[in-house]
């Protein structure tokens, strides 16, 4: 228990001792007034984290506005100036757009659309007539003339079947010198093993596409009667990704240079057997065309075991372009290295980030802080590049000089200005040290009308992988991650360009094996995805 002086005894100590005291109670309050702001700082960041951590499991995952007395900014004569400029905020009211990716025309319902739908389908006739008894009986004897069908049509779900092609192939030899020949047949996918096109297709469509872990195959197969384990499937995934997959991943590969612009993202994964402990985190990064270029897409993935800028700058080592990406510094180092490489930086993080700092405001206050006003700026942005999808490059590009550009600047400017003011803990400072860092990224896309604003289609395009991943866990070996890579990379690719992932699989598995043995690689061109040489069947309608 510390000690308390009286009054009496206070009263009887001399001055030095008195000051001295004094001076020890002023330094110890000065220590405690510091540590009393440390933990308030803590705790409101504490605050914030509990605030975000229930939004996210609770509340909408939208990040738009949900006020409409709308509010924008712009320097005028070196200053900030509120106001609610005509040509690029008089419609603030209006919905912000949640992705400026084009889409299709909603299409007005057409006559004949069902013929259309069923359009390509077998047709089996299943008859439905009266016999002539019935007919006398109805009518009398020939009191009746038949009258043109009523044809009525409906789906028949016909579920998977398994059966075995049992190739017999013709052996023959000379009754002269013993020689033996074959007929001409086709080698199997695998040495020694049941697999079909067929078949690797259907586990490919299964496990990329549609997300069914391997053990859950296994499981409907044995429905069928067939008799397939994971492991039997795994192998054959590896061994058909490696050997006739990965040479379309190649080539598709050195076409992805041919785009003036790209993006790329990168998602965590875990395998199970890297040689490093339990649970390292792995990478699979992603790699796609621009966007805002509506035919040919690409879509690829890379596995490495980290997530070092020496991953990006491999990829990339022949790439001359523009790359959009979120702020992860690894690519900005990569650019740095690089002449004729530039990074472009995305604007969802940067509204995310102040759409969180928002978050942590009461209701009641978030119409007059300073995030609101930012989210605000951002929102303007965003609705007047949702007007630009449809014109050309360089139309996009004079319009986002003419009406973006003032509207980027202003929110700088006042960034800039607010800056000092801003906490020096808190998702507001994070957010405001995240937009200024990335200011000249952020800005790239005003002078180029090939580079989208965000990085969405990037983190679109992983998805599939992402949703994958939470059904099975866990990659077991790096082979089969590469092998994955691969796959995922056609699969999403294909689903891009409006093909059928399955068909798709089962065409390449057919003709890839015959050109194994080629020198001349330009059969590969009749397999891209956006080859009119494809079989009809494989583009969806």
């Amino acid at each position: 228990m510390a000690f308390k002086f009286t009054e009496e005894q206070l009263n009887t100590l001399d001055k030095s001792f008195l000051v001295g005291l004094f001076l020890q109670l002023q330094e110890q309050n000065d220590n405690l007034t510091a540590e009393v702001q440390d933990l308030n700082r803590k705790m409101e960041v504490l605050i914030e984290q509990i605030t975000l951590a229930n939004k996210n499991r609770f509340g909408r995952s939208s990040e738009k506005m949900e006020v409409s007395n709308q509010i924008c900014f712009m320097e005028v004569d070196g200053g900030i100036v509120f106001f609610n400029e005509a040509e690029a905020v008089s419609d603030l009211d209006a919905e912000e757009p949640e992705t400026l990716e084009p889409k299709p025309a909603r299409k007005p319902k057409t006559v004949g659309k069902k013929a259309a739908d069923i359009e390509g389908l077998p047709i089996n006739i299943v008859p439905h007539y009266m016999t002539e008894a019935e007919l006398v009986a109805e009518f009398g004897e020939n009191g009746w003339k038949q009258l043109p069908d009523v044809i009525s049509k409906r789906y028949r779900f016909i579920p998977a079947k398994v059966e075995v092609d049992e190739h017999h192939i013709g052996v023959y030899v000379s009754k002269t010198d013993g020689r033996i020949i074959k007929a001409k047949h086709p080698k199997a996918l695998l040495h020694g093993s049941l697999v079909s096109e067929s078949l690797a297709a259907a586990i490919m469509n299964g496990k990329y596409v549609n997300a069914v872990p391997l053990y859950r195959l296994e499981q409907e197969f044995k429905r069928y009667g067939l008799t397939i384990t994971r492991q039997n499937m795994a192998n054959w995934m590896i061994r058909l990704g490696e050997s006739y997959l990965a040479v379309l991943y190649d080539y598709l590969h050195e076409k992805l240079y041919d785009y003036h612009v790209i993006q790329a993202d990168e998602t965590p994964v875990l395998v199970n057997k890297d040689g490093r402990t339990a649970g390292s985190k792995s990478y699979m990064w992603v790699y796609r065309s621009g966007h805002l270029y509506e035919d040919n897409q690409i879509v690829l993935y890379d596995y490495h075991k980290t997530r070092n800028s020496s991953h990006p700058r491999e990829f990339l080592k022949n790439y001359s372009g523009i790359c959009v990406t979120d702020g992860y510094q690894v690519y900005h180092k990569v650019e740095r290295e690089c002449d004729d490489l530039r990074i472009a930086g995305c604007w969802v993080h940067a509204r995310r980030k102040f759409d969180e700092a928002m978050q942590v405001i009461p209701k009641e206050q978030r119409n007059e802080s300073n995030a609101y006003l930012v989210m605000k700026q951002i929102q303007a942005i965003y609705r007047e590049e949702g007007k630009l999808s449809k014109l050309s490059s360089s139309e996009r590009l004079m319009q986002r000089q003419l009406v973006i550009n003032p509207l980027v600047d202003a929110l700088f400017v006042y960034l800039k200005k607010m800056e000092p003011t801003v906490p020096s803990s808190g998702k507001l400072r994070t957010a405001y040290t995240y937009i200024l860092n990335q200011e000249n990224y952020l800005r790239v896309f005003l002078e180029d009308g090939d580079v989208p604003i965000d990085n969405n289609a990037s983190e679109r395009a992983i998805r599939g992988f992402c949703i994958g991943k939470k059904n099975w866990q866990m990659i077991d070996t790096i082979q089969g991650a590469h092998a994955s890579a691969i796959i995922y990379s056609i699969a999403e690719t294909a689903k891009a360009n409006n093909l059928k992932p399955y068909d798709y699989f089962q065409y390449l598995l057919e003709v890839i094996p015959k050109h194994m043995d080629d020198t001349d690689r330009s059969f590969l061109d009749d397999l891209l995805p956006w080859s009119p040489n494809l079989p009809e069947g494989i583009r969806k309608k």
